[in-house]
């Protein structure tokens, strides 16, 4: 009897990617255990990569490529189109994957075993970031979730996310449903981890990594590691952009009528030191938890104006 595997659709998102992108889609057509389908969007590139990706799938069955000559501008556009316009409704999971990135063969298909014994809607897991010069480093993102840390971080990089169908689908009509106000969210994983969080559908974190996160001059995302990282991350905390980030995150998922938002994001000042003396419910790490209560002092001292906020 022919064993029937489970069927995943993986949306890769693209943008001058030739110097990676062939090593990242053999990694993705290895994967074993599981039945796939690639879709891949690409932004309007200047390095070749629509030729090179047309001529793979001219050979490829499991690679389907989206119509070319849109500008995204950002790979969140671009994984909400991918989103948008792949049919989604004969398969089991979704996938989304970068362009730069290498999987380990099983990626998948423990994802698969992992959901099924946990009953999860949602996984991601850590993952193993890696240098040109050869350093490679565990990325430790499987911190037990806060009552509403998926209103101030993702679960982790989107590219270890799998999501079950009954997320899936969901996540495409809402996708589908915000038109143009998708255009103002930075990122897609975030936006993904949150409407799962607030539909009470089970999350899981794998502490296992099963994958290689390339770190690169062209990253549009890294880990975040570094002074330079941390002084451009610490400018959006500080001039409101992550807060506003916040707002229309809740805004889009249904969840403007939390206390976190109306008593917390909404309110000013004073609101920012309610939600500063609650950093450990809206951050899963410790160190983040420090950064974040320090952020709501310094924010309730500068009162920066906040679109959607008071």
């Amino acid at each position: 009897m022919e064993k029937i595997f489970p069927k995943i659709a993986i949306l890769l998102a693209a943008y001058n990617g030739s110097t990676y992108i062939a090593q990242q889609l053999e990694s993705i057509l290895q994967q074993n255990g599981v039945d796939i389908q690639v879709f891949v969007s690409v932004d309007q590139s200047t390095d070749g990569t629509e030729s090179f990706i047309a001529t793979c799938a001219s050979t490829e069955s499991r690679l389907t490529v989206l119509p070319f000559g849109q500008r995204f501008g950002g790979a969140g556009p671009n994984f909400f189109r991918l989103l948008q316009d792949v049919d989604l409704s004969g398969f089991d999971y979704l996938s989304f994957a970068d362009q730069d990135d290498l999987w380990h063969p099983d990626k998948l298909s423990r994802a698969h075993r992992l959901m099924t014994a946990s009953n999860a809607a949602g996984y991601s897991s850590n993952f193993t970031a890696f240098w040109p010069s050869g350093e490679s480093r565990l990325i430790n993102k499987a911190r037990p979730q806060r009552s509403w840390d998926y209103l101030f971080e993702s679960a982790g990089p989107g590219c270890t996310y799998v999501l079950h169908a009954s997320l899936a689908l969901p996540l495409q009509q809402l996708v589908r449903d915000s038109g143009k106000r998708l255009l103002g969210v930075d990122y897609h994983d975030w936006l993904t981890y949150a409407f799962a969080r607030h539909q009470r559908l089970p999350w899981v974190i794998d502490s296992c990594s099963r994958m290689q996160y390339r770190q690169h001059a062209h990253n549009q995302i890294g880990v975040n590691s570094g002074w330079r990282s941390f002084w451009l991350r610490a400018r959006k905390v500080l001039n409101g952009h992550g807060f506003e980030q916040a707002l229309l995150v809740s805004d889009l998922i249904g969840a403007s009528s939390l206390s976190v938002v109306n008593r917390g994001l909404r309110s000013g000042r004073l609101g920012y030191l309610w939600l500063g003396l609650r950093a450990r419910q809206c951050r899963r790490r410790p160190l983040d938890q420090a950064l974040f209560f320090v952020s709501c002092i310094l924010l309730a001292i500068l009162n920066p104006k906040i679109r959607g906020g008071n």
